[in-house]
């Protein structure tokens, strides 16, 4: 942990409304929450003011809290306060970071990950909040950005020492910009005369040789009694940071990104049922894999997704494919896309790669245009960090290494008012299939990006492999367009279980197979505000 700032900037003074002490570790601190009654003070020469009482934080179970340190960039900090906010999607924390050299940072979530950033007069003229939308290229600060979210927000709660008094009344914008360089720029629009403008870059909470963290990281739902809505079943998330989970008996998909107390919203999904199609990779599956770097890394499947692509003609193919979501402890999430044409896996970017008419380029690789097109997510099962929605749908664009870097993959994914860019590579089929271990039956249905099959394998498996693959097509095709089976029942009849079963889906969702690169992630899949 790190170590305590030197006496000479400690402060003490008792607070006006209840008389308990608050603690200022810094002396350039300006306002403090008081831990006994909530109050929210401002430092008035030697004494303390109320302006304020602050609410109750929502416990989200995050790891980080009061007290904790780690060292960045070689230098030791201290977390001595917290920000909550909320926003449509459910909340985030700021938490106001003192260095030992009395530098103030912000320690931020972003999506599954954290932002560690510093406040900064931003050089030249910012634009206003209703010039700002998603997707758009802006100069602020005298370099160019990509608008990654233009959010509504509002700050809930406050705790500890703040660098400046928290305004806890009314929404404000919150703007977030990435660059080429990998970094962070957050537009604060609370005081719409004086925005406030602050630059990061992504960290892991592993590369903070964080210490003093929370015992329980990973609390359960379960725990704090919450039941499915829909059925009642009751729900066990795996996650701190989950906002969707799936109801394992009834399939409802819950929305808990308010907050237990609040009303839980949910949806019902129809499905196939247990005769039905399931994840080649099981919930809970831990597989083995390199992906965003040289570590191999045990990675969890807590999540499943079932999307595809929404034609603009009706005579167009309509492409389907999978994605399972992964988690590490320490490393974040990341996702696993089965598609037509094989498996990827991708990381969501902090930074955003520049792009020129059909070519993009980031961090020294070229890639070229695929795609473009709409696509919606269908079906799910698991826990999601971010709010998952019926018939969600999306914006994407895919593109392909080019030469030596064929293998690497970029997408960019916008959803409402935020742009996510992902980018990964392609996996071999058998390495997902010795990474999580899967028996020989499991591993031969994942060969589709294999090469046909060769000599050796008799015309009679060859048959039953296309036959099965049709039955696959036909099931998926009913589940994501809108017909009506007929295509099912005209090829094996009315009283067919394939024609039955397909009329069991036919108003639910799924779907797999994307003959590009798929579409990586959902709702805040990686990318936009500090959420």
């Amino acid at each position: 942990m790190a170590t305590d700032p030197p006496s000479q900037r400690a402060y003490r003074a008792l607070c006006p409304n209840c008389g308990a002490p608050v603690d200022f570790r810094s002396a350039a601190s300006a306002s403090a929450v008081c831990s006994f009654c909530r109050s929210t003070l401002v430092r008035d020469g030697d004494a303390l003011r109320r302006i304020g009482q602050s609410a109750e934080l929502f416990d989200d179970h995050s790891p980080l809290r009061l007290g904790a340190g780690g060292r960045y960039q070689g230098t030791a900090f201290t977390l001595v306060g917290r920000l909550q906010y909320g926003y449509e999607g459910g909340t985030w924390n700021e938490w106001h970071a003192l260095f030992d050299n009395g530098r103030s940072g912000w320690l931020s979530e972003d999506n599954g990950r954290y932002v560690f950033a510093f406040d900064a007069p931003a050089a030249g003229e910012v634009p206003a909040a209703d010039e700002l939308s998603a997707g758009e290229r802006r100069l602020v600060d005298g370099r160019a950005w990509n608008v990654a979210s233009v959010t509504r927000a509002k700050l809930l709660a406050a705790e500890g020492e703040l660098p400046r008094p928290p305004q806890l009344q009314g929404e404000f914008t919150v703007a977030d910009l990435r660059n080429e360089r990998a970094e962070v720029g957050t537009l604060d629009y609370a005081d719409p005369a004086a925005p406030q403008w602050s630059v990061g870059r992504s960290v892991a909470l592993s590369e903070l040789a964080m210490s003093g963290l929370a015992d329980a990281t990973e609390k359960t739902l379960k725990a704090r009694g919450v039941e499915c809505p829909s059925c009642g079943n009751a729900l066990e998330a795996k996650l701190a940071t989950t906002y969707s989970i799936v109801c394992p008996q009834c399939k409802a998909v819950v929305d808990i990104s308010k907050g237990v107390g609040a009303d839980l919203a949910h949806y019902k999904q129809n499905n196939v049922g247990d005769s039905g199609l399931e994840p080649q990779l099981p919930l809970g599956a831990i597989g083995t894999l390199k992906l965003a770097d040289d570590r191999a890394l045990p990675w969890q499947v807590v999540g499943y997704m079932e999307r595809c692509d929404v034609p603009e003609d009706a005579d167009e193919e309509q492409t389907f494919w999978r994605e399972y979501l992964l988690y590490h402890r320490t490393a974040g999430f990341a996702f696993l896309v089965e598609s037509e044409d094989g498996w990827s896996w991708v990381v969501p970017l902090t930074g955003a790669p520049t792009v020129r008419g059909d070519k993009a380029s980031y961090q020294g690789v070229d890639y070229r245009k695929r795609y473009s097109y709409s696509a919606k997510t269908t079906y799910v099962l698991g826990e999601f960090y971010w709010r998952v929605a019926r018939e969600q749908r999306s914006f994407n664009t895919d593109y392909d290494g080019a030469g030596a870097n064929k293998h690497k993959r970029l997408n960019r994914e916008m959803v409402g008012t935020e742009v996510t860019w992902s980018a990964g590579e392609t996996l071999d089929a058998a390495t997902v299939a010795a990474a999580f271990r899967l028996p020989p039956d499991k591993r031969a249905a994942m060969q589709r990006d294999a090469t046909p099959a060769g000599g050796g394998m008799s015309t009679l498996v060859k048959l039953a492999i296309v036959v099965a693959v049709v039955l696959v097509l036909l099931l998926l095709i009913s589940r994501c367009s809108q017909d009506d089976c007929d295509q099912v029942r005209a090829t094996f009849g009315e009283a067919s279980n394939e024609y039955q079963q397909c009329r069991r889906s036919s108003h639910g969702s799924g779907g797999f197979w994307r003959t590009t690169g798929g579409s990586f992630g959902g709702y805040s899949s990686g990318g936009g505000g500090h959420k």
